[in-house]
């Protein structure tokens, strides 16, 4: 059986109390005060201007739970490299290493290979965590409402726009949405994205329709809306378009192929007519 989101987060609880052991909090801020100031993911989201009016998040991964190996050898940064060269406006990337393959060493590698600004896709369970992905030039972090408390996400999203960062803040059920919907724009406009993921948590089965179901109940139509998992062709991505949803995060549908960048390309070509 594949690990739920309860396993991957004890674990990750784990994992963060160790690295906090190795490497102080102070030794993190001061490698932060050395590095180059942040990117600007907020902006690429929601005002980059993708091929067909589409800006992409583009995930660089080396596997997952639900799809097992998507690339060996894996190199992230060369991907990314396609993926910045096919019209992606942002990079997506994992450093989880026990369930994704992951590590800071491929977002800094990513990092120096493109001009595009990155995500670090990991679980966030500490403030300490948000340290670490600034210092290993991460430019956003991943908020999953489903294992924060309202509390945490809020204290967070404070802590990333300390560091100039954007925090995509994701939800995956009704519930979730309610409870975080007021907050994207906090603590300030420009910092913060929502997402809507179709995965269900419970079967691991995508649904495009979720994001749409969703859509409704959004109470400020000027948030940025990224819509993510379960997109995989150029028809997911004219309907999602249809309904105002142009900020999509695209990975295992990409990554399964032999050429991403050409798979993402191929995914941009939206024939709009």
């Amino acid at each position: 059986m594949p690990p739920t989101l309860a396993d991957i987060i004890e674990h990750k609880r784990r994992e963060v109390a160790e690295a906090k052991q190795h490497t102080p909090l102070e030794a993190l801020q001061d490698t932060v005060a050395g590095v180059p100031p942040a990117r600007n993911f907020f902006g690429a989201v929601a005002n980059g201007r993708g091929p067909g009016g589409i800006n992409v998040i583009a995930e660089v991964k080396a596997k997952s739970p639900s799809a097992g190996t998507l690339r060996d050898p894996y190199d992230p940064a060369s991907i990314a490299l396609q993926y910045e060269n096919a019209g992606a406006v942002a990079i997506s990337c994992l450093t989880d290493a026990t369930y994704f393959g992951g590590s800071p060493d491929h977002l800094e590698a990513v990092h120096h290979a493109v001009g595009l600004p990155i995500l670090r896709k990991d679980f966030i369970v500490d403030p300490w965590q948000v340290w670490e992905a600034r210092a290993m030039r991460a430019d956003a972090i991943l908020l999953i409402a489903e294992v924060l408390t309202e509390g945490q996400i809020l204290d967070l999203m404070i802590l990333a726009h300390e560091l100039d960062m954007t925090a995509l803040v994701e939800v995956h059920d009704i519930e979730s949405l309610l409870r975080v919907r007021r907050h994207i724009g906090f603590p300030h406009p420009g910092y913060a994205l929502l997402g809507i993921n179709n995965r269900n948590l419970k079967t691991m089965t995508t649904d495009l329709n979720h994001t749409i179901r969703l859509l409704d109940l959004v109470e400020d139509q000027r948030d940025v809306i990224v819509s993510e998992s379960g997109i995989k062709t150029r028809e997911d991505v004219i309907r999602l378009a249809r309904h105002g949803v142009t900020r999509v995060l695209v990975g295992e549908s990409l990554l399964r192929l032999d050429e991403p960048g050409q798979a993402l390309r191929q995914l941009l070509e939206t024939p709009w007519s």
